[in-house]
């Protein structure tokens, strides 16, 4: 019996896209499905979060998510732009998010399609792999999406006349994550049980071969 996974995912988050390599190859070795369900980031989710947390954190997030990339051998550097619009002194996060809500809807689309997870990675590699300058810019997205097999065209048309649609996809991941028993993001929650972060993978199949996960 294939069994199923939710990971609940950001496109903002370092974390989210550090694991996907290992994601993606959790569903080539085993018997797995993973339905990845994209929620906004904190900085959208949690008004004022980031004037709340201690100063440290992000200069830790930046500091982490660069060494475990490093160790791990995955291309890295923080987006450019970044995807969400805010200023980097005050921390004040702009009333207009252009680039989130595109993306997150997008991958909410993609999600109706049972096919976030292959959608996803093509467009997270665009953002944080170092390998363009203005992801937002010319072409860099949609042929990432065409060679996923996407029209990112065709994608952002039909967000587009009905956004509401996706939005409401995005309000249930949101309820269903924040259900789990978790906050933050990449979290798997596998028959309601949580694991939060991309460095409790290994936990996350030690859970699911105690119940009936196999190789292909």
């Amino acid at each position: 019996m294939t069994l199923s996974v939710d990971l609940f995912f950001s496109f903002r988050s370092p974390y989210s896209y550090l694991a996907l390599p290992r994601t993606l190859k959790l569903v080539e070795d085993y018997d797995l499905a993973v339905n990845l369900r994209p929620v906004y980031p904190l900085a959208v989710r949690v008004p004022g979060f980031f004037k709340r947390t201690n100063r440290q954190f992000i200069p830790y997030i930046i500091l982490d998510s660069s060494r475990v990339a490093q160790h791990q051998n995955i291309p890295f550097r923080f987006p450019r732009p970044d995807p969400i619009v805010q200023d980097r002194t005050t921390l004040e996060v702009a009333a207009e998010q252009p680039y989130i809500h595109r993306l997150t809807r997008l991958g909410a689309m993609a999600q109706l399609e049972g096919r976030a997870l292959e959608f996803t990675s093509a467009i997270a590699r665009v953002l944080w792999d170092g390998s363009v300058e203005g992801w937002n810019e010319g072409n860099h997205l949609a042929r990432a999406a065409e060679k996923a097999g996407f029209d990112l065209a065709a994608m952002d048309a039909a967000v587009s006349a009905d956004p509401d649609s996706y939005e409401q996809v995005i309000t249930a991941n949101e309820k269903d994550h924040a259900a789990s028993g978790h906050w933050g993001v990449p979290t798997f929650v596998f028959a309601n049980e949580p694991f939060f972060g991309q460095d409790r993978i290994d936990l996350l199949v030690w859970r699911m071969e105690s119940k009936g996960l196999k190789r292909r």
